[in-house]
């Protein structure tokens, strides 16, 4: 049975950080060149352990399925990134963060983590506007700073509308200088398709070359997954079409355990979907809520033009239910709230949409203000709509979005298989049952810049791992294992498209593993996830061959994947008879309609293990709130 040893190390949390690096043992400066270490994702995450790890000297191989780095998903959140600068003078500070985050994750995450992340936001500013990121500025040359969801302090630093787009440009940067001076060798088009387990330690990866076929072997004395989140379950989300969670699925298989896979957050500032043929969905930036003002009418059925709707028949529902957040409640309220309004009927011109209105902000600061702030997500929202923001009031609905589940790991970022570390997004840590806005990023550069660079380290020091030659039995039975998976798939010969099944599969996630879920409903889902993937293994139809590019086998694998972990995710939300954050229980909520927390029975991480395709065995890892007092989250 496997046993969670979480590693929060002893004393005060404001020490606690600064205490393990003291007590870590440290790699002598002329040994690292010793040490290979892989690392799988070039996102924020990734390429900023690579880079870093580059920099302290050891031998990085760096792996990506991109054509290159810069397309990482990272690239799109664009709102902000936060950090507690107090800039503003508005009562920030260290302990204010990492407060702000507890309470939005509805107490479901590790305190010693998020306080970790709070007390390093700050060097990543620095580190970030060292690298030449152009964050916005004030007149007299101070970084900006803009609020995000909740939150009441002003400590969200950005650049314009491409905060994630620059951020990555920095540690894209980083990483090339690293790949120039021979440190890090980026490997990329290449797919990590199963991570090497030798006596139970992560000895390497098997990848995919995606443009000749040829499945390769790398080994490592460590191993590091950053590879992202996996809304992409859903079929349509705001994700990159070619996320997905193949990486870290096979290394659950592999004995790494998953960590709350319900936790799914719906953002609530998408663009509504508009059709069958749509093959993923738009994210409009948090921040516009910052100044945008979300209504609907007061009126079922109202299908007037909103321009046409006078000012006393808008309901500003957040403003209305949540007056000190508003517009910036956290997004699993927002989310919510936006549902609860459809469902009586009173969307935008009777869609599943509601209103984001600019109109009073440009009344009040005027357009080229709004402009300078947010023009290029209103030219985005253009583009794709037809529409003029500046005119008339955007459409905006929740879809999915990020995934706060993700492999387990102790205080070190190392999963249950030694050797095995995770970051980012791939992992559960740090924002429990809902993700606060502009906190991905912090988290991705946290982890790759001031976290694994001495967890590994560490690691490294303490364990001395051996490099394993990818000429060992066990490299070969994981490549035949994947050969054999591929020439499965391509001798089916089936009738369905890879594409129609994952459709279906995300028409069963969104109805009864979405926004809200019962216990019928996940049951049924159960089920018919399973009938589906029964039905995918026999009737699809994964056209081409393996030496050459061929995206419909890349995606039949990653779709094979997501009718197990689609599975994994219902039995979770099953299992939580609560409701917390972006997990909404409706047999458990206030008569309000907010959600109810069962902090006695589940204020714990749950852990799966994998036993067999179906069969999984929950470990618990018990959440204590020393700090915070656990209670009950309001934002009214």
């Amino acid at each position: 049975m496997v046993k969670l040893d979480s590693k929060v190390p002893a004393g005060p949390i404001e020490e606690k950080w600064t205490n393990h690096i003291f007590n870590m043992k440290l790699v002598s400066p002329a040994n690292k060149r010793k040490f290979d270490i892989i690392v799988v994702g070039t996102g924020l995450a990734g390429a900023s352990a690579a880079a870093t790890l580059g920099e302290l000297g050891y031998n990085v191989k760096a792996f990506t399925f991109h054509d290159s780095a810069r397309r990482a998903h990272s690239i799109a959140a664009q709102g902000g990134i936060n950090a507690a600068k107090n800039y503003q003078n508005d009562g920030d500070s260290v302990f204010r963060l990492f407060y702000d985050t507890i309470k939005g994750g509805d107490f479901r995450s590790r305190e010693a983590n998020v306080y970790r992340l709070a007390e390093v936001s700050g060097n990543i500013i620095d580190q970030c506007v060292a690298q030449g990121v152009p964050f916005a500025r004030e007149y007299g040359g101070a970084l900006a700073n803009r609020s995000f969801g909740g939150a009441l302090v002003s400590r969200t630093f950005y650049a314009k509308g491409q905060t994630g787009q620059q951020l990555l440009l920095g540690a894209y940067s980083a990483m090339n200088r690293q790949i120039n001076l021979g440190k890090v060798k980026l490997y990329s088009r290449r797919e990590m398709l199963d991570l090497v387990v030798v006596d139970g330690v992560a000895r390497g990866i098997v990848v995919r070359n995606l443009i000749t076929g040829e499945i390769e072997k790398y080994s490592a004395h460590a191993v590091v997954l950053a590879t992202g989140g996996y809304s992409n379950v859903f079929f349509l989300s705001t994700n990159a079409m070619n996320s997905n969670a193949t990486a870290i699925w096979r290394a659950h298989k592999k004995g790494a355990a998953f960590a709350n896979p319900c936790f799914t957050q719906i953002h609530p500032t998408c663009l509504p979907v508009h059709g069958e043929g749509q093959s993923k969905l738009t994210l409009m930036s948090e921040s516009l809520r910052n100044d945008g003002r979300i209504w609907v009418s007061k009126i079922k059925g109202d299908k007037r033009h909103p321009n046409d709707i006078p000012e006393e028949e808008r309901d500003y529902y957040l403003e209305r239910k949540y007056p000190s957040y508003g517009n910036l409640s956290p997004r699993d309220i927002s989310s919510r709230s936006a549902k609860e309004v459809v469902d009586e009927g009173r969307g935008a011109q009777g869609q599943e949409a509601v209103y984001l209105d600019f109109r009073d902000a440009i009344k009040r600061l005027g357009k080229k203000v709004i402009e300078e702030r947010y023009g290029n997500l209103f030219e985005i929202y253009q583009t794709i709509t037809g529409e003029n923001p500046y005119e008339v009031p955007m459409k905006i609905y929740p879809a999915p979005h990020y995934t706060m589940g993700g492999l387990w790991v102790d205080y070190n970022l190392m999963s249950t298989i030694p050797g095995l570390f995770v970051a980012g997004e791939a992992n559960f840590s740090d924002h429990g049952a809902n993700r606060l806005g502009a906190s991905a990023l912090m988290q991705g550069l946290a982890d790759g810049y001031f976290v694994l660079p001495y967890t590994i380290g560490n690691y490294l020091a303490s364990e001395k791992p051996e490099l394993v030659k990818t000429s060992h039995p066990e490299f070969d039975k994981t490549e035949e294992n994947i050969k054999n998976m591929i020439n499965q798939l391509l001798s089916i010969k089936g009738k369905r498209t890879v594409d129609s099944i994952h459709k279906e599969l995300g028409r069963i996630m969104w109805n009864k593993v979405g926004m809200s879920r019962n216990e019928k409903g996940l049951k049924e889902a159960i089920e018919e996830i399973k009938t589906l993937r029964e039905e995918f293994w026999k009737n699809v139809n994964v056209v081409g061959k393996n030496e050459d590019v061929n995206q419909c086998l890349e995606r039949a694998g990653r779709v094979a994947d997501y009718l197990e972990l689609g599975e994994l995710m219902a039995r979770d939300a099953l299992n939580r008879n609560e409701s917390c954050g972006a997990h909404f229980r409706e047999e458990y909520q206030t008569e309000e309609g907010e959600a109810l927390r069962n902090d006695e029975e589940y204020a714990y991480v749950a852990a799966w293990v994998f036993k067999e395709l179906g069969d999984w065995e929950l470990v618990k890892e018990p959440l204590e709130f020393e700090n915070i007092q656990l209670a009950t989250r309001s934002y009214k």
